[in-house]
């Protein structure tokens, strides 16, 4: 965790009620005493208006000296889920520090616990300490969506021994909370690294037609029974597998529309002043995580790219930029997408040279699955995932509601297939719909080299 900071003051002092009320009737009774000329009373008025007035003042010159540590338990929590967070506050002053409250700020959105009496601290223990000078608090919050929220500072309320006034101050920093988007459990009929063995090789007997690809080894223990060799075994008379298939794990692109380029000029600077999430936006993360983690689980290396320049990774300074792989590979990816932010406006992209290069796929290249997350693309991403089309088998593209009818129809010549989405509850069901097409189709069949056809659930 971060290094403890000194206290801020983040207010003026301030009266309570009973500081108030006794300014109230002490100006009352001054009031009363020039009136009637009663200076008794006017010595009583000028005592209820200076003790408020010196307990300001006495707020504000008391300092605590205090130390925070923040943890969270679990500190990668998903959307919509609670952690617990747990303060540690150390007393660095010379005297006991009691009679102040707490609470810990959190951004707007998230529920802060409401304010509590702070137990009393002994004064800091340099010698054989005992933990007098220590106090351990603890509370839970539910993180309502996803993103990278900063929990703190924690906000002590000190009050003067009379309870008339009160002053806030800072302790410590916040500390970043990492909220990973919500994962939709999906079909594992498709996506499967035996659905893909088929693809691949198939692609590979077409590029390579006179190379041997069943190169056989001896059954081990563990090896999957789809990598049997029964030729080989026939011949040796033992159980053999396929050892050119441990050469790598199967790839599959994820292309996420980052970039919200589609939107009108009028709206994009009436989002710069919005703080509410883009619904689109964060369906469109939802949806990706869902389909990385299952592909990841499935024994897929992911690529996650733009859809505005598919040779750049959604997210810059990742140890994974070339791929995501398991193990771990879910874990990163989620935090990775927790991380990403709503551009404000729109921004600038690459043109169509980075697009078709990545479109033009190399001669001994095997074509890898493509997934497509549309949130509101420009004509030119559209343009972009044209030129990919070649190098994607499938080719499946996902599009939120408010997605341009002109950049879909682009993308259901290019051979794309077109799915919609409306809500989060909407993905388990599209997903099913592309397994049923693929199994209609022969996607699924190993022995199949015919392209995939067909069109799934609303897709057009």
């Amino acid at each position: 965790m971060s290094r403890p900071r000194p206290v801020r003051v983040s207010a003026w002092p301030r009266l309570t009620r009973r500081g108030g009320a006794l300014v109230a009737v002490g100006v009352l009774l001054l009031a009363v005493s020039l009136w009637f000329d009663l200076r008794d009373v006017m010595l009583l008025a000028f005592v209820g208006i200076a003790m408020p007035l010196a307990a300001a003042v006495f707020v504000l010159v008391r300092t605590p000296r205090l130390a925070v540590t923040r943890t969270f338990a679990p500190p990668v929590v998903p959307a919509g889920g609670w952690t617990r967070v747990s303060l540690v506050v150390k007393n660095r002053g010379r005297r006991t520090f009691d009679g102040a409250h707490w609470r810990d700020t959190t951004p707007d959105g998230i529920q802060a616990p409401p304010e509590a009496i702070l137990p009393g601290i002994g004064p800091y223990e340099s010698v054989l300490p005992s933990g007098d000078d220590t106090v351990r608090l603890e509370y839970r919050v539910r993180m309502p969506r996803r993103g990278v929220p900063s929990i703190g500072p924690l906000r002590v309320a000190v009050f003067d021994p009379f309870g008339l006034a009160r002053i806030d101050r800072d302790v410590g920093t916040g500390h970043e909370l990492v909220v990973t988007p919500r994962v939709t459990v999906l079909d594992a009929a498709l996506g499967s690294a035996a659905s893909i063995d088929g693809v691949v090789h198939g692609l590979q007997r077409r590029t390579h037609p006179n190379s041997d690809e069943l190169i056989a080894r001896e059954y081990r223990y563990g090896d999957p029974l789809r990598r049997v060799h029964w030729a080989a075994t026939a011949r040796r008379g033992e159980l053999m597998v396929r050892e050119e298939e441990q050469r790598g794990d199967p790839e599959a692109r994820l292309l996420l529309d980052t970039t919200l380029s589609g939107r009108p000029r009028v709206a994009s600077l009436r989002r710069e002043h919005d703080d509410t999430p883009h619904f689109g936006y964060e369906l469109g993360i939802e949806l990706a995580a869902s389909i990385g983690v299952h592909l990841l689980e499935r024994g897929f290396r992911v690529r996650l790219t733009q859809v505005a320049d598919p040779e750049r990774g959604v997210t810059t300074g990742s140890a994974y930029d070339g791929g995501y792989r398991m193990p771990g590979g879910d874990r990163t990816l989620l935090e990775d997408l927790a991380r990403l932010e709503e551009p404000a406006r729109t921004i600038a992209h690459a043109g169509t040279e980075s697009g078709a290069s990545e479109g033009r796929p190399r001669a001994r290249e095997a074509r890898a699955p493509g997934f497509a997350v549309l949130v509101d693309p420009d004509e030119q991403e559209a343009r972009n995932l044209v030129a990919l089309r070649s190098s994607l088998e499938p080719a499946i593209a996902f599009a939120v509601e408010g997605v341009s009818r002109r950049v879909l129809d682009e993308l259901e010549e290019a051979d794309w297939r077109i799915i919609r989405l409306r809500r989060s509850a909407d993905i388990g069901e599209a997903w099913a719909g592309i397994t049923a097409a693929a199994r209609r189709s022969g996607t699924l069949d190993a022995s199949s080299d015919d392209e995939p056809g067909g069109e799934v659930g609303d897709g057009r």
